[in-house]
């Protein structure tokens, strides 16, 4: 085999491979006279099949997978003869036919660049610490509660807390709207649900009042006719209710999956809940800190185009979708041209992770990988079916590695930079955007 290598650019490579004929036409020949002793056709016994037969039939089928076998096979020996990382698949040229005794081919690919070693310890590193404390137990319990509280109708003026169903009529320099009839509607006062005018004018009413309002109304609101548009609000109280809230009995605990234990037992579950939700916060500020800092450390690495692409049109592809399940009009097709940037931060952020998880010897632990698997199968209400989904899906298990190592690298570079904690507290991290 000869090989030749070309640069093309910082990363990428045109590799020429040569390769004797008679390694390629033996192989087919093999191939072949294998298939003759094996196929059945209609017409011939077994094993007696023509070999001008078979060659019509399967001699173009069998020269291209023994020619994908041969590109791919001398295509590893090259890279590793020569050294060479290769970043993403390479693009093939070849006219897949034997030429003066030889079989060549052109392979074009980027590889991944010669970052050299990665001293971390520099990086300044701000490690966020939390736990989980009463009072957040005893929130996440009143929060439980009021998703699950009832309604009763109360014959008094409302007041913050309370659900106002209500009908209203608007009148904007444009006319009424509706055009006839009224807007029914409804909202817990002090929710923030509607216009803070109308909601404030809500307070002290009860069922069969009315009163007019003015307010403007926002210019995004959801109704063209009043985006940005002063109007006058006459608005009619249909009904007051107060919430109950449940009892936290037996009844309530069994709801959340805890048929006996109890209080007691329900406080053990929500806090277990809530220091699993802390901990993924944690690490996601964490992480969003270190990346931050090792990219900025590293602002002039280049990295293979192709795979910004790649990354580029499945953040494009995400979008559209995600819009489109919230039932907006998308192009078929969308430009990932808007999303580049943050393409290229991210398969910046992947190349530096990866090349230290190499550099560092840090390897997938297996128990690591079990615990994350276990922490989402428990958000779901069958957590063995989950793990089975994981275990059965490729897919799914290669990107859940991929994230637990990442994760190992990001503890790692915490343990060997200039790195500080700051304590905060669980509503801090919850609440905070950068741990979304």
């Amino acid at each position: 085999m000869q090989v030749s290598i070309e640069n093309v650019g910082t990363l990428g490579r045109k590799l020429t491979v040569s390769v004797p004929s008679d390694q390629l036409e033996s192989t087919i020949r093999q191939r072949l006279n294998d298939l003759s002793r094996t196929v059945r056709l209609k017409g011939f016994r077994p094993g007696k099949v023509p070999g001008k037969v078979i060659e019509q039939r399967f001699g173009a089928q069998v020269r291209s997978e023994a020619v994908g076998d041969l590109i791919q096979r001398s295509f590893n020996e090259a890279v590793q003869k020569e050294n060479l990382r290769p970043a993403v698949q390479p693009q093939i040229e070849t006219s897949g036919l034997p030429e003066g005794g030889e079989f060549k081919y052109v392979a074009t690919f980027e590889v991944m660049p010669e970052i050299g070693t990665i001293d971390v310890s520099a990086l300044k590193i701000t490690r966020p610490v939390a736990e989980v404390v009463d009072a957040d137990i005893d929130r996440m319990i009143d929060t439980l509660r009021q998703q699950r509280r009832t309604w009763e109708d109360v014959q008094r003026p409302a007041q913050k807390g309370d659900l106002v169903m209500f009908e209203s009529v608007a009148t904007t320099d444009s006319g009424r709207i509706p055009a006839e009839g009224v807007d029914r509607s409804g909202t817990v006062l002090g929710s923030g649900g509607i216009l803070v005018e109308l909601e404030e004018q809500l307070v002290g009413l009860g069922a069969g009042d009315a009163r007019s309002v003015e307010a403007t109304f926002p210019a995004d609101y959801r109704n063209p006719a009043l985006a940005g548009k002063a109007a006058k609000i006459e608005v009619k109280v249909v009904r007051v209710s107060e919430s109950k809230l449940p009892a936290l009995d037996d009844a309530f605990f069994a709801a959340f999956g805890i048929p006996s234990g109890g209080a007691e037992r329900f406080r053990v579950e929500v806090r277990s809940n809530l220091e699993r939700e802390l901990k993924g916060a944690l690490m996601v500020r964490l992480k969003n800190d270190v990346i931050a800092k090792l990219l900025a450390s590293h602002a002039d690495l280049d990295v293979p185009g192709r795979m910004i692409e790649a990354e580029a049109r499945g953040l494009a592809r995400q979008a559209a979708e995600q819009a489109r399940s919230q039932g907006q009009e998308v192009p078929k097709e969308v430009s990932f041209e808007p999303f580049l940037g943050q393409a290229k931060q991210r398969v910046t952020a992947a190349v530096l992770l990866g090349e230290l998880a190499r550099q560092n010897n840090i390897r997938l632990d297996p128990a690591r990988l079990q615990e994350m698997m276990q922490l989402i199968a428990s958000t779901y209400e069958e957590p063995e079916q989950v793990i089975e989904l994981y275990r059965k899906d490729p897919q799914l298990l290669d990107g859940l590695r991929s994230r637990v190592i990442e994760d190992q690298v990001i503890d790692w570079i915490a343990d060997h930079a200039d790195a500080s904690t700051t304590t905060l507290s669980f509503e801090d991290v919850m609440n905070s955007g950068a741990a979304a």
